[in-house]
């Protein structure tokens, strides 16, 4: 019974490719049966592959297809395969786009080596792992938003409830005994305060803080 795991590395720099193959490739834990520099040549040697990967780690940003898009392609071919895609971005919007295609995991490529490889084999313990700056997105994303009355002084609540009925900037100054310009200064405050930028934003926040 073979022990080692099959590997497959897609990256399109060779200095890089060449890098994780070099030190992963003499890992005892893996065997390299693909090494390729796009997804479109992962799927066209794959047949030729002396195992199918259990494990794929890829770019992202790479000719053709992009990682992301190749997740799809790689898992319709190999339902059993784990893609943990590699890149130098850290953003959210690539985050989720991974994740909703598929990846387990997801690293910066300024990951050390031995880090990379306890990554990978995190992955056939089930687990999903993630460079520390990608986990802190993860994080941020899912914690609860403040409530306004956390963030919001109570002038300040009384002037979104004012703005919430209709009132004009007028009516509110009147309501709350002060000049048309302090309204103004108010409301930029409200925006800087809870990170928006209109009206329409501003009653999202509201109402969904009362459901």
């Amino acid at each position: 019974m073979l022990s080692t795991v099959p590997l497959a590395i897609i990256e399109d720099q060779p200095s890089i490719r060449q890098t994780y193959a070099t030190y992963l490739c003499a890992q005892p834990e893996f065997d390299c049966v693909l090494v390729v520099g796009s997804v479109e040549e992962f799927l066209a040697e794959l047949p030729s592959a002396t195992r199918p990967p259990r494990l794929v780690l890829s770019d992202i940003g790479l000719p053709g297809l992009s990682g992301i898009e190749g997740v799809s392609r790689i898992k319709r071919v190999l339902p059993k395969a784990d893609v943990v895609l590699i890149t130098v971005y850290s953003d959210a919007e690539r985050l989720f786009q991974a994740l909703c295609a598929g990846a387990v995991g997801y690293l910066v490529k300024t990951t050390l080596l031995r880090d990379v490889k306890t990554a990978l084999l995190e992955v056939l313990d089930g687990g999903s792992p993630m460079s520390p700056a990608i986990a802190r997105h993860v994080v941020r994303h899912f914690q609860p938003a403040p409530s306004l009355t956390e963030v919001l002084t109570p002038r300040e609540m009384q002037l979104v409830q004012a703005i919430e009925e209709g009132l004009s900037y007028r009516l509110v100054a009147e309501r709350m005994s002060i000049s048309i310009n302090t309204v103004r200064t108010f409301i930029r405050r409200v925006y800087e305060k809870l990170e928006i930028s209109s009206r329409t934003e501003l009653l999202a926040r509201h109402r969904a803080g009362r459901v």
